[in-house]
């Protein structure tokens, strides 16, 4: 049989679903597959050379774009080098496509060449794993089969909850097409794609509506949403219950141009005040979304009763690591809080606690705002002077770990960035490819924010901006190590240094341009904004390295956080 037929017939599908980019590395068993994409050029194809930065790529497709991207690999530890894109796209619930081709069934576990056991690979990570039959006598039964694959790839990846799918394909020699090759014709007719829209059962809206018109102090928590489902409007059932609205930075809500009343943007400066987070405490909190970033206001959630919880978490998953949950809307966001809105009707809250929180919000924001503008620029700094750059129709990637909490902390509400990060799994690797990635998706300006470990992980990554021909501007907060570590008990121990601060030593600039891009470095205020105009007005690769000191970044975040406090006790005593 031409095990090509298949081939067709699979890609084709994928086509037919809404499939649009696939991101290939080179190799000699995934030859069908490749030659095979190359015939449909309604899918943009990205040859990257490195599975796990191409992996990532295609993560950040997903991310930025809402549809999965396609990946390709030849058979062995090509395929194992997808596994930490996959994990981050099954917790970070991101549509992702995985074709590996294989060696045929006989050759396993007999000690052939390249060949490993890549049945279910990837384990539970994967949402649904089908190993694609590309021989047999019925090339009508087994194209119809094919095609079948792709629908279901497609529809699984973007079901709720959006994940990773996994399609193993074995492949025979000879491995170049026995005759040429056509691609079917489009057939949309049978498309079997659709998100879902439930929502709750009626006792279970009915329960909920009654905690809300009970509370005297209730809150909104927003966590990580995905941006590419619809966003559920949060701010209007602010307004409508008076419930002040504590928006996590990638919940999509924070930067929302819109009217910023009930919007609380700087809670994570000032919670870390125990008694000002019992001086605050709420009655009932509804939690949308994943996890918020910020620790101490998950630790503040983690310390509430259970029954004040009502969990809306938007996707068919349970995100609830504080296990506090008194009541689940399992539904989808959007559609749930529609629901809510027309239950409530057009109520006339009491917006007291509203407005304390708001004001105190005011101060502490204020009070971090000042102490930006007048000691010496750290990372807070450099993050709001990109973020000042960026308005509606650009989008900021933030790197995991000290940068999303910076981004947290000091992204003031309204500025009409689209933030974007990778806080499935909450790993620094492959934060680079994915910015390029979804960079590639997306009509305006891209930056990212990053430290230097993170970059120095995905370095090569910066490979795929010139080879796909994407722009980006890299924000590198370099404090040569691991910054974090310095905000954790680990600081105290006697090799910190050695195990945890690990300091590298890295110059970066000669890789750059190695890479294809060009390096900046800016450690002034006024140099910093300067050279971040100048990267986002140019074309190509640009990384704009902000030098900075990890011990006097700890001494100055211990500061702002010190007097955003005071700031907040003095509006709150003044309330």
């Amino acid at each position: 049989m031409n095990q090509y037929l298949p081939l067709l017939q699979l890609v084709g599908a994928l086509r037919d679903a809404g499939l649009r980019d696939v991101v290939l590395s080179p190799g000699s068993r995934s030859t069908p597959l490749a030659l095979t994409f190359a015939e449909f050029p309604e899918i943009r194809r990205h040859v990257l050379l490195d599975e796990r930065a191409a992996a990532y790529f295609g993560l950040g497709i997903g991310i930025s774009g809402g549809v999965p991207a396609a990946l390709v690999c030849t058979s062995g530890t090509a395929a194992a080098n997808y596994l930490p894109a996959v994990v981050e796209a099954r917790h970070g619930h991101v549509p992702l496509i995985v074709l590996t081709a294989d060696r045929p069934r006989e050759l396993r576990d007999v000690g052939a060449n390249q060949t490993i056991d890549q049945t279910r690979i990837y384990g539970a990570n994967a949402k649904w794993f089908l190993e694609l039959p590309t021989d047999g006598d019925d090339e009508e039964f087994l194209g119809r089969y094919a095609r079948t694959a792709g629908l279901r790839a497609v529809t699984a990846a973007r079901g709720r909850p959006y994940g990773p799918v996994h399609i193993n394909i074995p492949l025979r020699e000879p491995l170049l097409p026995p005759a040429p090759l056509a691609a079917p014709a489009p057939r949309p007719g049978d498309l079997r794609t659709g998100d879902a829209d439930e929502r709750s059962s009626l006792a279970v809206l009915d329960e909920t509506l009654r905690r809300i018109r009970r509370a005297r102090q209730g809150l909104i928590v927003a966590g990580p949403l995905p941006p590419s489902r619809p966003a559920p409007d949060l701010l209007a059932l602010s307004r409508r219950t008076g419930f002040p609205l504590l928006a996590d930075p990638l919940s999509g809500l924070r930067s929302l141009p819109a009217d910023a009343k009930g919007r609380i943007d700087a809670y994570d400066l000032y919670l870390r005040d125990a008694a000002l987070r019992d001086a605050l405490r709420p009655d009932l909190v509804l939690r949308v979304g994943a996890m918020p970033t910020s620790k101490s206001l998950g630790q503040w959630l983690g310390s509430l009763p259970e029954e004040s919880a009502i969990l809306l978490p938007g996707e068919e998953a349970w995100q609830d690591p504080l296990l506090s949950t008194g009541l689940l809307l399992p539904g989808a966001a959007d559609r749930e809080v529609e629901a809510l809105l027309a239950g409530l009707g057009p109520a006339a809250p009491d917006a007291t606690y509203l407005e304390r929180f708001a004001w105190l919000d005011k101060a502490a924001r204020q009070a971090a705002e000042r102490f930006l503008a007048e000691r010496e620029p750290f990372e807070p700094t450099a993050i709001r002077a990109l973020t000042d750059l960026l308005g509606a129709g650009d989008q900021l990637f933030v790197g995991s770990s000290m940068p999303v909490r910076d981004l947290d902390g000091f992204l003031p509400a309204g500025g009409g960035q689209r933030i974007l990060g990778m806080r499935g799994a909450s790993g620094i690797d492959g934060v680079v490819s994915a910015a390029i990635g979804a960079a590639s998706r997306h009509p305006g300006r891209t930056a990212l924010a990053i430290g230097d470990l993170s970059f120095l992980h995905d370095f090569t990554g910066l490979l795929a901006a010139g080879r796909t021909g994407t722009s980006l501007t890299v924000l590198l907060l370099h404090n040569d190590g691991g910054g974090i570590f310095s905000y954790l008990p680990q600081r105290g121990t006697q090799r910190f240094e050695e195990f945890f601060g690990t300091p590298h030593g890295v110059e970066f600039g000669p890789g750059v341009a190695m890479l294809g891009g060009r390096h900046r470095q800016a450690a002034s205020r006024e140099a910093l904004r300067q050279e971040l105009d100048q990267a986002l007005a140019s074309e190509g690769l640009d990384v704009v390295e902000f030098p900075a000191d990890r011990e006097a970044s700890r001494t100055l975040h211990e500061e702002v956080f010190a007097a955003a406090q005071t700031a907040a006790w003095a509006a709150f005593n003044d309330a």
